[in-house]
């Protein structure tokens, strides 16, 4: 842990962690971490530019992926001026209701990630379970109910633990982890009754992410059966191939988010590099790989990058 100077424990503002022992370096270091934005924003703006403007991908499948690329977009915006911010030397400090907020968003995005790969299998597995009534089941409007469903569930129902934040008295020393908000790293910090809190936020990602997590397997278990079930090679290839895109993005989102669990619960005695580096993949892996995997694996995407890209060299 780098050397900070004594710290008010009574004082409002917070000091964010940057890299242990790599001071020095920063300037290096914030020229990958400034193109790794700059890929994350513009990847995923490109994803959404290009489903609005191609008619044919107006789709659900699509519109789920657009969601995803939204809510990818603004957990880049959400952390980048804590991490550049350090980076660049501009400031360490945040405050408590800064702190707060960044908490509030980076939360609730994380769940709405979960929510909506929860929708897109459900796309997949009514596309390849169900193929004559796909149109029929997701539907304009029930595709809008499922959104609104994922958003009421993901920034709703984190409201009363992140509230619960702003009273809390912090007499420990105001440093924080990681270069951005985490409730987990807030109540390590408060000396305030945070039971409420902690079974609160083991609830909530039971009910979520592992019930999100459960039903993303039953519907691949379900849809390798019915993949099964075809006669053809070739035909149960191409129904697999097009969920190829979706397991990567789960992958992606999963495995972060159950490595920085791991650290936080069983890694206290670890390097406060490990911490950094874990809370570091968890915010921005995901947002910069999805947009890479659906352009690559999504025939649809990939074609349309292309023929855009063709024609601004035109």
């Amino acid at each position: 842990m780098p050397a900070f100077p004594a710290y008010d424990t009574n004082s409002s503002t917070f000091l964010l962690t940057g890299f242990p022992g790599l001071e020095q370096e920063y300037p290096w270091l914030s020229i990958p971490f400034s193109r790794i934005y700059a890929m994350v924003l513009s990847g995923n703006c490109l994803v959404l530019h290009v489903i609005r403007t191609e008619p044919s991908l107006h789709q659900p499948m699509f519109y789920f992926l657009a969601t995803l690329a939204l809510t990818d977009l603004c957990m880049g915006l959400s952390t980048v001026h804590t991490v550049l911010g350090i980076l660049w030397g501009l400031s360490q400090e945040v405050s408590l209701d800064a702190c707060i907020a960044q908490t509030y968003f980076i939360h609730g995005l994380s769940l709405t990630e979960s929510g909506v790969l929860l929708a897109m299998a459900l796309d997949r597995f009514t596309a390849i379970c169900n193929p004559l009534r796909y149109t029929s089941i997701l539907t304009s409007a029930r595709i809008t109910k499922i959104g609104l469903g994922i958003l009421v569930r993901s920034f709703v129902f984190i409201m009363a633990p992140i509230i619960r934040l702003k009273f809390f008295h912090y007499c420990h020393s105001h440093i924080l982890s990681h270069s951005f908000c985490l409730h987990q790293d807030l109540l390590r910090l408060a000396c305030s009754d945070i039971r409420f809190n902690s079974f609160y936020a083991l609830a909530l990602v039971i009910c979520t992410l592992l019930f999100d997590s459960m039903l993303i397997i039953v519907s691949y278990i379900l849809i390798l059966h019915s993949v099964l079930a075809i006669a053809s090679r070739e035909e149960r290839l191409k129904s697999l191939q097009t969920c190829v895109s979706h397991i990567c993005a789960v992958m992606v989102f999963y495995i972060p988010i159950i490595g920085l669990t791991m650290v936080h619960r069983f890694g206290k005695h670890l390097s406060p590099m490990v911490h950094v580096l874990m809370g570091n993949i968890y915010i921005i892996f995901p947002p910069l790989m999805n947009p890479i995997i659906y352009s690559v694996k999504t025939q649809q995407i990939r074609g349309r990058i292309q023929k855009w890209f063709s024609m601004k060299k035109e």
